[in-house]
Formats: structure tokens, sequence, C-alpha cells
């Protein structure tokens, strides 16, 4: 299947070029190249399942600290163990793949690991991006980066800065949403200073199948696969219930990020989001509601944040303009297939 890569904006002389040179080996049949950090990752799988469907692009992802599995998922997709520290291993790989595109998704994500150890969440999301650009920068190449930031950069808002939009004035109040904010205005700084072509964006949450159990709708949903399987008592532990989050479906989002490389303009940033605030009551009673079991719930103080926003919820507007992207797979369904997942999952684990 090919697409049009043709950005909806205007370029500047090295990227006209870069482009055309994009295109002539399109139209010759060379397939492209895609470089995903963190593609071992709960987004980097459902990212590297969305492009070997939708494009011919050839991918190549890096794995930490897991080992790479011994085949390859699929032909296109070639993935090797690195450690994005390193900065001579990351100018190698650069240099040896040569992508027109990078899609930078490697982070250390879970907001309370940071508050247990900060310089680990900031050196490891920020050098991990600064050696990228850097070998970016040395190796004169232009591809185009997509930077990962988070909604985490905006903070708690008050209740007249809600939908929160680009323009929301950034107030990180976690080290995780700190080593964000310098991700984004770093990727930005390399767009100004060397014109590197560098798109921002910054999801707010996203959830589905296959994310890692210490975030709270697969927390959720293991639990009642392991209630309903008969691995624990029928008792699950919740944190804060009135917290209310913005929620997108994760298979949503790695089509917003296609259309962001594709389509976004360097330098800018753009929000992705659904626009509506769920409860986290919500989430747990509709899952509930999905149990072939009774399911007693018990509040666990230990659960709740240091600093937890009562109410987020974002407006990706300005990308929605751009690109005419928005959520399409309704929540219910994010949650059902989550629970299949987890159901899935606990089933392998009891025949092993």
């Amino acid at each position: 299947m090919r697409y049009n890569l043709l950005p909806r904006y205007c370029l500047c002389r090295s990227e006209r070029t870069l482009h055309r040179q994009r295109q002539d080996l399109a139209l010759k049949g060379y397939p492209l190249r895609a470089l995903i950090t963190g593609a071992g990752g709960f987004v980097g799988r459902h990212l590297c399942t969305y492009l070997l469907t939708c494009t011919d692009w050839e991918l190549v992802g890096t794995v930490y600290p897991e080992p790479v599995d011994a085949q390859p998922a699929a032909p296109r997709l070639h993935l090797l163990h690195l450690d994005l520290r390193d900065s001579a291993a990351v100018q190698t790989l650069i240099g040896e793949t040569q992508p027109e595109f990078i899609f930078h998704l490697a982070a250390q994500a879970f907001v309370p690991s940071s508050f247990a150890d900060p310089w680990d969440t900031l050196e490891n999301n920020i050098r991990s991006e600064l050696n990228l650009l850097e070998a970016v920068r040395r190796l004169a190449l232009h591809p185009r980066v997509l930077v990962i930031g988070s909604n985490e950069e905006y903070g708690a808002p008050q209740p007249h800065e809600l939908p929160q939009t680009e323009e929301s004035p950034l107030r990180p109040n976690n080290p995780y949403a700190v080593s964000k904010v310098a991700q984004d205005f770093l990727g930005l700084q390399y767009y100004l200073a060397y014109g590197i072509p560098v798109v921002r964006v910054r999801p707010f949450n996203h959830t589905g199948p296959g994310q890692s159990p210490r975030f709270v709708v697969p927390a959720f949903a293991s639990q009642i696969a392991r209630i309903e399987a008969g691995c624990q008592p029928p008792v699950m532990k919740v944190g804060n219930l009135e917290a209310s989050r913005d929620f997108t479906d994760v298979r949503d989002i790695v089509r917003a990020y296609y259309l962001a490389i594709t389509q976004g303009a360097p330098g800018e940033v753009y929000n992705l989001a659904s626009g509506r605030p769920r409860s986290i009551r919500f989430v747990l009673e509709t899952l509930l509601g999905y149990a072939q079991v009774e399911v007693h719930v018990e509040i666990d103080p230990q659960l709740y944040r240091p600093v937890d926003v009562p109410v987020v919820y974002g407006s990706a507007e300005k990308f929605r303009r751009l690109t005419g992207w928005q959520p399409e797979i309704p929540f219910e369904q994010t949650l059902r297939d989550t629970l299949d997942y987890w159901r899935a999952r606990v089933r392998e684990e009891h025949a092993a």
C-alpha cells in the first residue's frame, strides 16, 4: 500500500530536497526506512504492527533491556538490542540504518518510579534523546524525527484552563513530567539550531491490550482476569477512584504518530487527546460489569500518587485540523479488549 507523504505545510529548501528524494525512492520502488526506539514496549509493538500493516516501510527497532527474540516478528522488521544511553552505539545505529523517519518512543514512563528514583528517569529520558539528535546532527542527516512528550508536562490545570491546549502553561509536578518537558524542548532546540525536522506530540493517557499492569486500566483488568481464573481471592485493591483522565486507545495513538511524522510541521507541537474526561471509578465499574465473577473492591491508600490531579482532559483540535485525526475505537471496546488480553495471558501462564 502506498501513501502520499506530501506534508501539508510550506517546506524549507533543504526539506523540499529531502522530500523529493524520498518521493523518488518511493517511485523507484525502494521502501522508506523508519527507526523505532522502544519497539519492544507497549506503544512500540502497536506502532510496529500498524506500520507493517499500513505501509511498505522497512522497520528497524531498538529493544532494551529485554533481549531480542531469536526470530523477527516480520521480514520487514529488524530488532536490535541497544542501550540508547550509549552515544557511540547510537551514532553507529543511525549511521548504518540511515532512516528517513525516527519514532523516538523509548522512555521510562511510570510516574511513581520517577518519584522513587528521579535521576534514573531524567538520565534515561533526556540522555537517550540527546544521543539520537546528536547522532543525526554529527552525521549531517535530516530524517523526520517524532519526539513523544506527554500531557504530564501541563501538570495540574485550573478548572478554567480545561481542556488543555498546546498553549496551556507547563507546570510539571513530577520528575517524569520534567523529563518530558526537557525532551519536548530539546527536540525544538535541535530544529531551531540545526534545522533537523523534529515534530513533537503530547499524548494524553493511552491504554489498551499489552500495557503493563503498573497502569490503571491493565491493573484492574489483570486482577479481574486472575480472579476469574481462581489465581487470586475475589478482592481488588484500588487507589483514588475520583480522578478523571483523558483516555485514548493506543491503536488510535499510533495512527496519530504516523500522521504526525508524515504530515506534521517541523518545530510544531500537537496534543493527542480524546477531549473527554473519564473517571477511574467509571473505568473500574465498566470492567467489573464485564467480569464473570463477583469482585469486592478495597481502597488501598498506598496506591495513591504523591501528587494526583483531580481532572485532566485535552484538546486535539490543532492536530485534527491538520490531519483529520480523531479517536475511532470506542472506550468500552478498549476496556473489553484489554480484559480479553489479560484473560488470554492468565490462561497461558496457567497452562505453562
